[in-house]
């Protein structure tokens, strides 16, 4: 039997230290956490919408009397999921990496809001988004911008009460800003989108080898608790499953390419067997382009659009779940 339920709502890791999960994990649900110490409270990453968002500071208040006042956030990395909710807070300081916030700016809430409003005519892209995350969450006006206001490049010490915390940017690598959050002392570690659990992950930047170096790096520290950004929470074991992930579609999305494959040939072609019980696998078209380009040498932005119709594709002809 797992350590950790995988249920939803607020977990107790010991010490001030708790995990906010949200199952399945899937496209949209995603995990935050919350420190405490001496009356102090940091809180790591929101959720995608107000609704969600709110239950979960409401329950966080109700059961851990410092978070009443949430005087600092940290973003782990610039997705929706993890920063719609940022205006729930109230805190003096939302925290994240330069990168992180770059990004956050250039992609603001009402951009999604507008993208799901009009998914019909989006065609399969759009279909597809609605069915992932379109009609799972609330996207509506009410969801304001609101950007980290005190930015770190590589990383940054803090205290919460007598707590040390570590942020360390590991990206780019999922996004363009990635964040782990480090409490030595708790030999526990957040890690954002570094860490799917049961999940296919996406690499939306790259380098895949960025990505790599991370798990090495949680992997070199001591630490026995790992809350993902996606599933549930493991231990190292977990880490070294989606190491194993990226290293295998690397070698075999190299193999194609050298051999001249064409992206959704590839796509096709690589086998995710040994990865039958992880969902969303139609992350891999997503994951193969990435590598793609890095292979070609393209530092261009990925057509987002394409990649969620290659993805429509893929999960209507394998049916694989979410």
């Amino acid at each position: 039997m797992a350590k950790w339920q995988f249920t939803k709502g607020l977990h107790d890791l010991g010490n001030g230290t708790y995990a906010w999960l949200q199952p399945d994990g899937s496209w949209g649900y995603s995990n935050a956490g919350l420190i405490s110490d001496g009356g102090e409270c940091l809180l790591v990453d929101t959720l995608f919408d107000l609704d969600l968002t709110a239950d979960m500071l409401a329950k966080m208040r109700a059961a851990v009397p410092a978070a009443r006042h949430i005087d600092r956030l940290v973003n782990t990395h610039a997705n929706g999921d993890h920063t719609f909710g940022n205006q729930l807070v109230g805190a003096r300081e939302i925290i994240a990496s330069a990168a992180c916030k770059e990004e956050v700016e250039e992609l603001p809430p009402e951009t999604l809001v507008q993208m799901m409003r009009n998914w019909r005519a989006l065609g399969e892209a759009g279909a597809f988004l609605h069915e992932v995350m379109g009609s799972r969450f609330a996207f509506t006006e009410a969801i304001v911008s609101t950007p980290p206001n005190r930015t770190f490049d590589r990383s940054l010490s803090l205290q919460v009460g007598g707590k040390a915390i570590e942020l360390v940017n590991v990206g780019p690598a999922h996004t363009r800003g990635d964040t782990l959050v480090h409490v030595p002392g708790d030999r526990t570690v957040y890690t954002g989108d570094i860490l799917f659990v049961k999940g296919h992950p996406i690499v939306w930047a790259g380098p895949v080898d960025n990505w790599i170096a991370a798990c090495d790096r949680i992997l070199g520290w001591d630490v026995e608790t790992v809350v993902p950004g996606h599933g549930p929470i493991t231990d190292k074991s977990g880490v070294r499953a989606l190491k194993t992930y990226l290293e295998y579609i690397k070698r075999e999305a190299r193999r194609r390419y050298d051999a001249g494959m064409g992206l959704e040939e590839a796509v096709r072609d690589i086998s995710l067997k040994d990865f039958a019980d992880w969902g969303d696998a139609e992350r891999i078209c997503v994951n193969v382009n990435a590598l793609y380009k890095e292979f070609a040498g393209d530092r261009g932005r990925p057509d987002v659009m394409q990649l969620f119709t290659m993805m429509s594709r893929y999960h209507a002809e394998h049916g694989h779940k979410h």
